[in-house]
């Protein structure tokens, strides 16, 4: 199960906080965890300090006026949202942030979208942040469901070829069982397999075989598929109610399209690269998928992954 006992909220200041901090303020809670909040604020050219600290100012008031809103609107106690609220300003933000996990040992960090949060994919903080902070990466969007509608899912790819993918597979599956049971309660899990092998078989099976062979080749595919998914997810040991939406399709295609039609509000995904090699984080089908995406994003790595910021 996940364990999260320190929480970095990241704020910006610069628009509309409660989405996240409420996100924050729910996860702190049913973890028992602590939240502090980081402010993030641009370089300020060489002058402009006495501006600069003025600004600090006015949004440090921001942004305990937001978490006073979200209090009231959760109806926490004054003494649940006592956090401790700092500025860091600088160049280069989201590494920044990262120093601050790898220095303080932060479990968890919430942030808002960067930009216009009905906006589809992400921008470059946010990127930064899921390609390489090593702590789990949750991306907030406004959620308008009250939280026993709120809808969670995982996207799981169960041809684990090594053990780092296996464990960061078992780990996804456990975190969006933990979010599903505090919200909805139910688990969809998302899980493309390869779309290309339908008509691979059809090139290179042999000549003389039939549309019906063809068919069964193809069905034996998805059948192994299917059944790796569902030992995976044994293997996992979560239990409650699961809705499993196993397709033949592109996963970067299919998962933002699924996320808009059924109106999914959280996606749990790992950003997998060659774990341990700093600076090649993220393949390609992640990277697709979270352009797309529209939903609030939990991002994980593998256990063994090392970031490049030191």
């Amino acid at each position: 199960m996940p364990n999260i006992h320190k929480i970095l909220y990241v704020s910006h200041a610069a628009e509309d906080e409660s989405s996240g901090l409420m996100q924050a303020f729910a996860v702190a809670r049913n973890h028992q965890a602590e939240i502090k909040v980081l402010l993030v604020c641009p370089k300020v050219p060489e002058g402009f300090e006495e501006f600069s600290r003025l600004c600090v100012r006015t949004m440090l008031d921001r942004v305990r006026s937001e978490i006073e809103s979200a209090r009231v609107h959760m109806e926490l106690s004054a003494e649940r949202t006592n956090l401790e609220i700092e500025s860091d300003c600088g160049a280069r933000p989201a590494e920044r942030v990262i120093r601050r996990v790898l220095a303080e040992g932060y479990d968890l960090v919430i942030k808002n979208v960067e930009g216009r949060s009905q906006l589809k994919g992400f921008k470059a903080m946010d990127m930064d942040l899921l390609r390489k902070c090593p702590c789990p990466v949750w991306l907030c969007r406004p959620i308008k469901e009250h939280r026993n509608k709120i809808q969670v899912a995982v996207a799981l790819d169960p041809e684990c070829e090594d053990g780092s993918t296996y464990d960061l597979a078992i780990r996804l599956l456990r975190w969006a069982r933990v979010l599903a049971d505090s919200c909805s309660g139910v688990l969809n899990v998302i899980s493309c397999w390869d779309f290309d092998i339908d008509e691979y078989l059809r090139r290179h099976f042999p000549l003389s075989a039939s549309e019906e062979e063809l068919d069964e080749a193809t069905e034996s595919a998805r059948a192994q598929h299917r059944s790796k998914l569902d030992v995976l997810i044994r293997a996992s040991g979560i239990e409650g109610e699961i809705r499993i939406h196993h397709v033949v399709a592109h996963p970067d295609n299919f998962i933002p399209l699924l996320i808009d039609e059924e109106g999914l509000d959280l996606l749990v995904m790992g950003t997998v690269g060659r774990a341990g090699i700093p600076g090649f984080i993220m393949g390609n089908t992640a990277e697709n998928i979270l352009q797309k995406v529209s939903c609030s994003l939990l991002a994980l790595k593998p256990s063994d992954f090392v970031s490049p910021i030191k």
